[in-house]
C-alpha cells in the first residue's frame, strides 16, 4: 500500500483483489479532501466492483491500480490508471446518466496526453486511453496506435461487460514492454520537448505580442532579458542559487519580458529545447493565465488549421499550458512532498513521497522560475490558515501549521535542487490589490533570515515608496550577496504607447501632488482623459473612439457597490468569463466591447484594452483636500461606512483600494474616459432622500478634484 497525496488509493493488483470491497471504497473516502457527493460516491463503489472481477487474470501480473491519479501540475484527476504489463492504461467510467461519447473520450484521451506531455516516466511508455460507460453494449476492435507517432493508442470504448477481453487484446498487441513500477505514481514532473516546440513556434507567430502589444521601435525590453540571462548564465557556471527582482512602471511589458526569458533559457539559439535547462513562467493572476494561455491556444490553432493539420483547441492549449502556469498548481505539487504535519515548524521532504533526481534533488524540473506579481504573493497568516482549512473551500491537501509566507516557500522549493537555481520575481509597483498579499518586503525577510546564501540582483527602484513602501535599502543593507543593476528595471510603458507619461500621471493624482496637472497638459493631445457624469455619454464617446479590432470595456473596482442603478453588471469572477471578456469579438454579448459587464482591477490586472471607461464609485472620495475610502456595508443598514486608519488593517485596505483604481487607471493604450456619477438628487414627497446611498456629495468631490487638474469634459 502507498501513501502517496498523488492520488486516493493505489496499491499491487494482488493486494487489490485481496481486500474487501468496503475496505478500499472507506479509504478512498478518507483520503478525499472533503465530501465526496453522493454520485462520486456510488462511481468508486462501481469502479471497484467491476475491477475486482474483471483484474482477476492478471492477480499474479506484478501489476499496480491507482484510483484518482492527479496529474501534477495540471490540475486534473484520472478516475483509474493500471500498470499492467509494462502499458499504462488510463481507464475513465461513466455513470448511466452519462451519455456525451465523443466528450468522454476527448476527456479520456486528454489525459493520456497530458501523462504523455508532462509525467517522465510515461513519456516513454504505451499508454492506453479507455472510456468505459458502464452499460455500453459494444466494444472496440481495431486497437492502433495514434499518426502523431507518440506510442498512444488512440482513445477505446468499452463498457463493463467486456473490459476484460479488451484490456487482453492491448496487452497482447503490445506484448514484452518493460515492468513499471510504484515509483511511476511519483514520477516527476517533466514536458518533453514537443510541447516546448510548440510553444516557440506559438511564440514566433507575435500573439504574445499582440496581447502586449509590444511596441518595438518606441522601448527596448532586451537590455533586462539579456541582463536576466546573463545572471542564469552565471549560476549554472558557478552552481550558485540567484534570484532578480525587475521592477516595471504599469504596462512596461514584464509580463513578456518573464515569457521571453522562459523560451529563450529554453531554447537559447537553437532549434530545439536544451536538455535540462528549462524556465518555466508561474503567474497566481487566473485572469491573465486564462486569457494568455487560450489567446496563444486559439491562435496556434488557426495557423494549424491554415496549414491543414489536423489538430484540437484543446492540443494548442495543451501546449501552451506548459510554460504559461498558475502559481498554486507549482505550489501544491511541492506541498504534495513535504513530511505532513509540519513538526517544530521545519519544512522537510518525505522520501515516501518524492523522487530524489541526480540534479534536481527534490525540486521541479525546471531550473529557472518566473514569478509574475511577486509582490502579489501571500503572506505567512493568510498562506498558513489556507492550507489549515485545506484550501477556500476545504477540498484541497490540509496541511496544519504551516511555517512560511508564500514568497519563503517558493524559495525553498527552488532551494530544493541539488546544482543550482534562478527566480525571477517580476514585480509591479503599488499593485497588492488583495487581502494578505505580502508586497515584496516578505521575499526580501526570507532572503535575509534563510536563504543567505542566495545571491540578489536587484533594481535600484526597488527601493521607492510603491514597493515595499521604501524599506528595501534598508532591509538589505546587512546582505553582502546584493548587486543592483538599472537594467533591471523597465522605465517605458508599452501599453500606453502615446503616453510615456500616463503612469506618472496617474502615479500623481493619486499622490494629490500639483504635478498631476503640468503632467495632464503633456499628455492629453496624445492620449485622450476625458471627464463626464453622465455613463450613457462615455459610451457614446467609446464607440466613436474605436476602429475596426480595438477593444473597449467599462472598469470597476471591487468594492464599487453602486453601479446597479446605472445599467451596470459586474462581471462574475471566473476565467470563463474573462476570457469570453477579453477575447470574443464585437458580435458577442459576452464580450467587453458591449460596455455592459464591467471587469474589476482583479480581472484586469495585466491585461489591457484600447480604450476604457473608468466608472468611478462612492468607495474612494476626494474631500477636503485627501482622498477618504468607504466600504458598503449592509450589516448596517445599507450605507457607506468610512475606513479610518486606525489599525494595520484598515492602513492596509486603504492602500489596496488606492492601487485598484491605480490598476484601473493604468488599463487603457490609447484614452480613457472617467465618469464619476451625478447621484441622485431625487427626494421623496415626504421630504427623505430617494435613495440616501447616491447622494450627489458623496460623487462631487472626486468630479470637482478631477476637473480642477484641468481633465476635459465632453
Amino acid at each position: 500500500m502507498g501513501n502517496s497525496s498523488r492520488c486516493l488509493y493505489d496499491s499491487s493488483i494482488e493486494s487489490f483483489l485481496r481486500r474487501e470491497k468496503e475496505a478500499i471504497f472507506g479509504e478512498l473516502c478518507e483520503k478525499y479532501h472533503g465530501d465526496a457527493n453522493s454520485s462520486t460516491r456510488e462511481a468508486w463503489c462501481n469502479e471497484i466492483e467491476v475491477l475486482q472481477t474483471v483484474l482477476l487474470p492478471w492477480a499474479d501480473a506484478n501489476g499496480h491500480i491507482v484510483f484518482e491519479y492527479d496529474i501534477p501540475r495540471l490540475g486534473k484527476r484520472i478516475d483509474v490508471v493500471l500498470l499492467l504489463k509494462g502499458i499504462v492504461f488510463c481507464l475513465e467510467f461513466k455513470g448511466e446518466k452519462e451519455t456525451n461519447i465523443e466528450g468522454g473520450l476527448d476527456q479520456v484521451l486528454d489525459y493520456a496526453l497530458d501523462l504523455k506531455n508532462f509525467h517522465k516516466l510515461s513519456a516513454d511508455r504505451v499508454i492506453v486511453p479507455i472510456l468505459i460507460p458502464l452499460k455500453y453494449k459494444r466494444s472496440t476492435s481495431l486497437i492502433q496506435l495514434s499518426p502523431y507517432d507518440d506510442m498512444i493508442v488512440n482513445p477505446l470504448l468499452t463498457g463493463e461487460d467486456d473490459l476484460g477481453n479488451l484490456i487482453s487484446n492491448v496487452i497482447e498487441r503490445f506484448p514484452g514492454e518493460a515492468h513499471i513500477g510504484r515509483e511511476w505514481i511519483i514520477s516527476p514532473y517533466a514536458p518533453t520537448p514537443t510541447i516546448i516546440e510548440a510553444a516557440r513556434t506559438l511564440y514566433e507567430s507575435h500573439s504574445v505580442e499582440d496581447i502586449t502589444r509590444h511596441e518595438a521601435d518606441a522601448v527596448n525590453t532586451e537590455r533586462t532579458i539579456s541582463c536576466i540571462l546573463d545572471v542564469i548564465k552565471k549560476s549554472k557556471l558557478l552552481r550558485e542559487k540567484s534570484i532578480c527582482f525587475v521592477t516595471g512602471v504599469p504596462g512596461a511589458g514584464k509580463t513578456l519580458v518573464g515569457l521571453e526569458v522562459a523560451v529563450k533559457q529554453t531554447y537559447q539559439g537553437n532549434d530545439s529545447p536544451v536538455e535540462d535547462e528549462g524556465a518555466v513562467y508561474l503567474s497566481g493572476n487566473g485572469p491573465l493565465v486564462a486569457v494568455l494561455t487560450e489567446a496563444l491556444a486559439r491562435d496556434n490553432f488557426a495557423k494549424c488549421k491554415e496549414r491543414g493539420e489536423a489538430k484540437k483547441i484543446t492540443d494548442s492549449r495543451r501546449e501552451v499550458g506548459k510554460f504559461i502556469q498558475i502559481i498554486h498548481r507549482y505550489r501544491d505539487n511541492m506541498l504534495a512532498k513535504i513530511k505532513n504535519p509540519v513538526e517544530n515548524g521545519i519544512l522537510e521532504i518525505d522520501p515516501e513521497k518524492a523522487i530524489k533526481m541526480q540534479d534536481a534533488g527534490y525540486g521541479e524540473v525546471e531550473h529557472v522560475a518566473i514569478f509574475d506579481e511577486a509582490q502579489r504573493s501571500w503572506t505567512y497568516k493568510r498562506l498558513a490558515d489556507y492550507l489549515k482549512r485545506g484550501g477556500t473551500y476545504g477540498n484541497k491537501l490540509k496541511v496544519p501549521n504551516f511555517p512560511m509566507s508564500e514568497a519563503a516557500f517558493l524559495i525553498w522549493s527552488l532551494d530544493q535542487r541539488e546544482d543550482w537555481a534562478t527566480i525571477v520575481c517580476l514585480v509591479g509597483g503599488g499593485q497588492e490589490i488583495n487581502t494578505g498579499e505580502a508586497g515584496i518586503t516578505e521575499w526580501i525577510r526570507a532572503i535575509n533570515d534563510k536563504f543567505s546564501h542566495w545571491k540578489v540582483y536587484i533594481s535600484p527602484y526597488l527601493s521607492e515608496t510603491e514597493y515595499a513602501e521604501g524599506r528595501v535599502s534598508e532591509l538589505l543593507k546587512e546582505n553582502h550577496n546584493v548587486v543592483y543593476s538599472e537594467d533591471l528595471h523597465l522605465g517605458v510603458s508599452l501599453r500606453s504607447f502615446r503616453a510615456e507619461k500616463l503612469s506618472a500621471f496617474v502615479h500623481s493624482l493619486l499622490a494629490v501632488d500639483d504635478q498631476a496637472a503640468v503632467l495632464y497638459s503633456q499628455i492629453k493631445d496624445k492620449y485622450p482623459i476625458v471627464l463626464t457624469r453622465d455613463l450613457e455619454k462615455a459610451k457614446r464617446w467609446l464607440h466613436k473612439k474605436v476602429r475596426g479590432s480595438e477593444r473597449t470595456g467599462v472598469l470597476i473596482t471591487k468594492e464599487a457597490a453602486r453601479y446597479k442603478p446605472l445599467g451596470v453588471h459586474v462581471l462574475p469572477s471566473s476565467d470563463e468569463n474573462a476570457i469570453h471578456w477579453f477575447l470574443d469579438d464585437k458580435v458577442d454579448t459576452r464580450s467587453s466591447n458591449y460596455l455592459e459587464d464591467a471587469a474589476t482591477e482583479i480581472q484586469v490586472q495585466g491585461l489591457e484594452l484600447d480604450y476604457t471607461c473608468l466608472l468611478w464609485d462612492a468607495d474612494m472620495r476626494f474631500e477636503d483636500g485627501k482622498w477618504h475610502f468607504y466600504k458598503f456595508s449592509t450589516a448596517q443598514k445599507t450605507q457607506w461606512v468610512e475606513q479610518k486608519d486606525d489599525s494595520e488593517n484598515k492602513h492596509e485596505l486603504m492602500k489596496y483600494m488606492l492601487n485598484a483604481y491605480r490598476v484601473l487607471l493604468t488599463r487603457a493604450r490609447s484614452g480613457m474616459v472617467i465618469c464619476v456619477p451625478a447621484g441622485n438628487s431625487h427626494k421623496t414627497v415626504t421630504g427623505f432622500w430617494e435613495d440616501s446611498t447616491r447622494l450627489p456629495e458623496f460623487y462631487d468631490g472626486t468630479y470637482q478634484y478631477l476637473k480642477s487638474i484641468g481633465i476635459e469634459e465632453i
